[in-house]
């Protein structure tokens, strides 16, 4: 894909993190419905609403595109993405952040090719933030339009500071922390763990809990052109388009 269709395509994707951004606040901190999804997971009005509105913007702004998100994919619907050319979305990644006040909720949409996420948009609503590659250079973006390029960080001599899911630590993660050099350890919700890798602000994010497709590629997309990296646990890179849109065990990191 070249350079000009990118940052058009990330521009878009920007656009409607946003936009749907805009559309979930009203429901935020408010008494709205609850439904459970066959696999457990919560699911709310504004999940729904803010997977209609990405839908239809990406097919609007890049026909031909396949769009796979994740309240279409919990209805049924599954476009086929044989080409290697295809959208990933999550409309409110962090639905138990959402539902409980927290602030760390994101929408994240990212355009994957040939197994790798070439551009994405990690917008957190809540807290003003949008983290936004092209796939050449990472950038956090405030409302205001201000537009500040990041990176990632080496491990510093004093040791990691490694982020953990809120809602998701287990032993193996403890197990992880343990055998590395670590200086302290955070928790954050949803994939806002993926911003503060690319921002410098922390090092390591290991995951050894279920994830999909649409939980990371839009935060690997922002980290990997900040500098770092998510491989899976044998080293290898964490690969999109598979049957299963499962997740195996990774490990993200800034700067190596």
């Amino acid at each position: 894909m070249i350079e000009s269709e990118r940052i058009k395509l990330a521009e878009l994707a920007r656009r409607l993190a946003v936009e749907a951004g805009d559309k979930i606040m009203p429901l935020y901190r408010q008494d709205i419905a609850v439904q459970q999804k066959p696999d457990a997971s919560p699911v709310t009005e504004a999940d729904e609403l803010a997977d209609e509105y990405i839908v239809a913007g990406l097919m609007q702004g890049a026909p031909g595109i396949p769009v796979v998100s994740e309240e279409s994919v919990a209805q049924g619907r599954l476009p086929d993405i044989s080409g290697g050319l295809f959208w990933l979305v999550d409309p409110l990644d962090g639905t138990k952040e959402f539902i409980s006040g927290s602030n760390e909720f994101t929408v994240n949409i990212a355009l994957i090719e040939n197994g790798t996420p070439v551009l994405g948009a990690l917008h957190a609503p809540a807290l003003d933030d949008c983290y936004l590659t092209d796939g050449s250079t990472a950038f956090l973006i405030k409302r205001d339009g201000s537009k500040t390029q990041i990176s990632a960080r080496a491990v510093p001599p004093e040791g990691a500071v490694v982020v953990a899911s809120r809602h998701h630590r287990d032993a193996q993660t403890d197990t992880f922390i343990a055998e590395h050099h670590t200086a302290s350890v955070t928790s954050a919700g949803s994939a806002l763990k993926f911003g503060l890798l690319a921002r410098g602000a922390a090092d390591i994010y290991p995951r050894f809990g279920r994830t999909m497709e649409w939980d990371t590629a839009a935060g690997h997309a922002v980290l990997s052109a900040a500098g770092g990296s998510v491989r899976r646990t044998d080293g290898n890179p964490l690969e999109y388009g598979k049957s299963s849109l499962d997740n195996p065990h990774f490990i993200a990191r800034g700067q190596e």
